[in-house]
């Protein structure tokens, strides 16, 4: 296979995705491509990804790559960081087979994925998943035995802005088929008018939708200044020392935040300032909830999770199951049927009035019949 085209990088997946556009040629340095990742590197229709490092490896499913795959996507993963500080953003390049041609010379060599490599990759899984299970679990109770006392009492909350008591409270995160989800539920939102919260590149998402997040909750990484300018009220994720690289960003922007030394993910900072100020129900779109999504993300364990899903578990419903149900599209049966019934009283009126009944009459000679 010979691609040409316009190659664009960045060390961040998810920042590169702001910038490609249709056509063009993926550079990234992402170790084991999560799912998410590969959704939006589809969603930018590029031509091509070339990786740095290792797409997937053998310990867990390589769903991210896979997606690709699925999706016509060719991939060509360990180019080496040689290559990525070499190529220019922009630069013209060619892939033919293995091999990576730029517009200066230079020559690089990758390893071309296909699926017969993942189903290889597939059958070590196998042998490897029970003890990756193992390992998780372990993790996870010596995190939440850790963390118990900071997510289940400890921690400061600032009085909010927004207000949340009595209301639904919509958080959105950049998971699994965020964007899918989040435009299944587009009526419950208009009807309802939940409290929308972002968690970092979240409020994108609610943005992109017309709607503007009352609240963004994250470390700032991930989300666009368009959302930030955007969001009525801002929450700054900390470490638990007091440190907050997104206060940078926030300043920068002349905005107002506040901030809150947590441990977890910001996903469960946000359910716990949600639940906190005694919303009637939490809804969340693209949690992560299983040992794949953490694996993918680097995360050994999922203990501060663990402990809020135990704490907020009575408000909180997930909005996946819910999209699946809207997914079904038109049922025509049914429009059929609505439609017989709506054509009832006409045909009653008709029967009923001699005028109808004539222009009835003229229109069937008129025609033929």
């Amino acid at each position: 296979m010979t691609f040409y085209g316009t190659i664009k990088k960045d060390q961040k997946t998810k920042s590169l995705c702001k910038r490609l556009q249709p056509g063009e040629i993926a550079f990234i340095t992402h170790y084991n491509i999560d799912e998410v990742a590969a959704q939006e590197l589809v969603e930018k229709k590029v031509k091509a990804v070339v990786n740095a490092h290792e797409s997937f490896i053998p310990s867990f499913p390589g769903k991210g790559t896979d997606y690709l795959l699925k999706n016509g996507i060719f991939v060509l993963d360990k180019v080496g960081m040689e290559a990525f500080c070499a190529i220019q953003n922009g630069e013209w390049v060619e892939i033919r087979g293995q091999s990576l041609f730029t517009s200066s010379g230079k020559v690089f060599q990758g390893r071309i994925v296909d699926p017969g490599l993942l189903n290889v990759s597939s059958k070590d899984l196998e042998i490897n998943l029970a003890r990756q299970l193992d390992c998780f679990v372990q993790n996870t109770l010596e995190y939440a035995r850790k963390e118990k006392e900071l997510i289940l009492g400890k921690l400061e909350f600032p009085p909010l802005n927004t207000q949340l008591t009595g209301k639904h409270v919509l958080v959105v995160v950049r998971g699994k088929n965020y964007k899918q989800d989040l435009r299944a539920i587009r009526s419950y939102i208009k009807e309802v008018r939940p409290v929308l919260i972002g968690v970092d590149g979240g409020g994108d998402a609610l943005c992109e939708l017309g709607f503007s997040p009352q609240m963004i909750v994250g470390d700032m990484d991930s989300v666009s200044d368009e959302s930030l300018n955007k969001a009525h009220e801002i929450i700054v994720h900390a470490y638990q020392n007091g440190h907050a690289p997104g206060l940078k960003r926030i300043r920068h922007l002349n905005l107002q935040a506040k901030k809150i030394s947590s441990p977890g993910t910001s996903e469960d900072l946000a359910l716990l300032l949600a639940y906190e100020n005694n919303p009637e129900l939490i809804v969340i779109v693209g949690s992560h909830t299983h040992m794949i999504d953490f694996l993918e993300k680097g995360r050994g364990g999922m203990g501060s999770t663990f402990l809020v899903r135990l704490k907020i578990g009575h408000k909180l419903v997930d909005a996946r199951g819910l999209a699946q149900l809207y997914r079904g599209g038109i049922k025509w049966t049914l429009v059929s049927a609505l439609l017989v019934a709506a054509l009832i009283p006409v045909i009653i009126m008709a029967s009923l009035s001699p005028l109808i009944r004539h222009i009835f009459y003229l229109l069937t000679w008129r025609l033929g019949f």
